[in-house]
């Protein structure tokens, strides 16, 4: 017999008492009442089996209540997509190229460089999605090649505004073309998928070299070592022939970005940022987020008169209004400026901003009817499609008559920045509409791309239009039929203006080219970080010098632009007096 003592079997074990509440382990009372036995020693040598300790049992989780379903996926994990391919080396070394050229070629100006260093993120991009097994749609050709197209305008413009306007859609367009899809959520929500993969493009990226570097380590020595001796050649013997020729040095300066010690950190962190966007694109290209997949719930259908009766009631406002606005645009003006009250200037300045902001609410207003409206039979269809295409209608008409408010506007107190800007605007909220009531006609299914594609073009076309230049030709224009400008504030375009202003007489010439000059003085920028426009603008002066006397500019007349009147309609605009009439300005004795 074994000296190891028995243990009885559950259902022999004598019966225990349940622990109270007030017990030493703290545990809470069991449910039901309560036995009462009389308590039974247990042997010592069974006490450690009969009484388990706590930190011995089996922890048991609590489980779902009765009746409970267990929770499904969260709406975001349809939107995740699955672990991307293992980065390739071709990925990899474009992402390091485009790397080193934001940091050897910006930090100067933008230009050329842009499209430079958009290429091998492009590239990279490529490569991350042929790897993952996706294939080139018709629409990421689109997109990719508009991107590229846009990133031209700050290597034809001087202009800031056009070019971030060109930049930002660029990055919209990019995004576009790495996920995919053709419904609004696509569409709208593409651009934040780049900022989800800044994250995790950099665990993907930094595994991938990893493997990468062990599995070639041999390699790695070569490549080092003749890259390094290639790169001493290159400054050795560019430095002596620099040194030996100044025509050689003046080339290799323009050619060669300045990478001295004290631009380090600058330098380093444009190598960061295009490190981290490169990544950022080729994870997107690799494994974008499922933007597609997200449902959008479809709207409660109202009844037909809940719906119909206010839209009805708009178009006869809208019909009301232009209905007016037909008899000013054929020419009543004289009629309605009398009974209004206000000045020929007022009136048109008045009515824009309003008719801005009607047309924008009116795209609101449509987007909640196709939510609510009914569609369940063809009747239904075609009230719909009839109310909603009459005030897609009437709207054209509001669209026209804000355009033409903005011309009576211009003539008044010419074009300027903002004002050129709002009317490109509107013009594109025109064709925004016009493509709802194409959508309507044929189907709604391009919709969402249609109008992200006007919205590229509107960019771009506003870009290649150059709106300094026109600001500058118009206001030159309405000097010459009017006599009146503003030179103050065309003196504060940028180099785009420059062949209009050259046209003005001396002394407004010199005037608004001043300032210009003085931008344009360094004429050390590297080829890849000016644009056309600012070398055209630098012969333009060179060829006709600024004559320009301190002063001179100040007796100038001013047609400030942001006037609530024009200041030419009286000898006193300001309705002020000159304190200088009487003896004594002061009216002291």
């Amino acid at each position: 017999m074994s000296d190891t003592p028995s243990i009885p079997p559950p259902s022999e074990e004598p019966e225990q008492k349940p622990s109270s509440p007030l017990s030493k382990e703290g545990g809470p009372a069991a449910d039901g009442p309560v036995r009462t036995a009389a308590p039974t020693a247990v042997p010592p040598q069974h006490a450690q089996h009969a009484h388990p300790s706590p930190q011995h049992q089996q922890y048991q989780p609590w489980g779902p209540p009765r009746g409970a379903t267990p929770p499904g996926p969260s709406p975001l994990s349809k939107l995740t997509p699955p672990a991307p391919a293992r980065v390739t080396l071709p990925t990899l070394w474009a992402i390091l190229a485009t790397a080193l050229l934001c940091a050897l070629l910006f930090g100067g100006g933008l230009g050329l460089n842009l499209l430079i260093a958009a290429v091998p993120a492009v590239l990279a991009a490529g490569f991350a999605a042929r790897a993952a097994g996706r294939r080139l749609r018709p629409w990421t050709l689109v997109w990719a090649l508009g991107g590229l197209a846009l990133l031209a305008v700050p290597a034809l413009l001087d202009a800031g505004w056009p070019t971030f306007l060109a930049i930002v859609s660029a990055l919209a367009l990019t995004a576009f073309a790495l996920h995919g899809g053709r419904g609004w959520p696509s569409v709208l929500l593409a651009p934040f998928g780049l900022f989800h993969s800044l994250g995790t493009g950099t665990v993907w990226a930094w595994q991938g070299m990893r493997e990468r570097a062990e599995g070639s380590r041999g390699r790695w020595g070569p490549v080092l070592r003749t890259s390094l001796v290639a790169v001493v050649l290159l400054v050795v013997f560019g430095a002596l022939f620099a040194g030996a020729d100044a025509a050689f040095a003046d080339l290799l300066g323009s050619l060669m970005p300045d990478i001295s010690l004290a631009q380090a950190p600058w330098r380093l962190s444009l190598f960061l940022l295009g490190l981290f966007g490169a990544i950022a694109v080729a994870r997107t290209g690799a494994a974008p987020l499922r933007w597609d997949r997200m449902e959008v719930g479809q709207g409660r259908s109202r009844g037909r008169m809940e719906w119909a009766l206010p839209l009805v009631v708009l178009n006869l406002l809208f019909a009301a209004f232009n209905a007016v606005q037909l008899t000013v645009l054929f020419g009543g003006y004289d009629k309605v400026l009398k009974e209004t009250g206000l000045t020929y200037s007022a009136y048109a300045r008045q009515g824009f901003w309003q008719l801005l902001i009607a047309t924008l609410l009116t795209l609101v207003v449509i987007g909640l009817a196709l939510r609510w409206a009914p569609r369940s039979d063809a009747r239904d269809r075609t009230l719909v499609r009839t109310v909603l295409g009459a005030l897609c209608v009437l709207t054209l008409v509001v669209v026209a008559s804000a355009l033409r408010r903005m011309d009576l506007y211009v003539d008044a107190y010419g074009l300027t920045r903002l004002r050129i800007s709002v009317t490109a605007m509107e013009i594109w909220l025109g064709v925004v509409i016009l493509l709802i009531m194409a959508a309507g006609v044929f189907g709604a299914r391009f919709l969402p791309r249609a109008v992200a594609a006007s919205a590229a073009v509107a960019v771009l076309g506003f870009g290649l239009i150059s709106p300094d230049a026109l600001v500058a030709e118009s206001n030159v224009d309405r000097y010459e039929r009017l006599g009146k400008i503003d030179v103050d504030y065309l003196a504060g375009l940028s180099a785009d203006a420059v062949p209009a202003l050259d046209r003005l007489p001396e002394p407004h010439r010199s005037c608004a080219l001043v300032d210009i000059d003085h931008q344009l003085r360094p004429d050390d920028d590297a080829w890849y970080a000016t644009s056309w426009s600012r070398d055209r603008a630098r012969e333009v002066l060179e060829d006709r010098k600024i004559h320009y006397v301190l002063g001179s500019c100040v007796l100038l007349g001013r047609d400030d632009p942001t006037d609530s009147e024009d200041p030419y309609d009286s000898e006193d605009p300001y309705e002020t007096e000159d304190p200088y009439d009487s003896e004594d300005p002061y009216g002291t004795p």
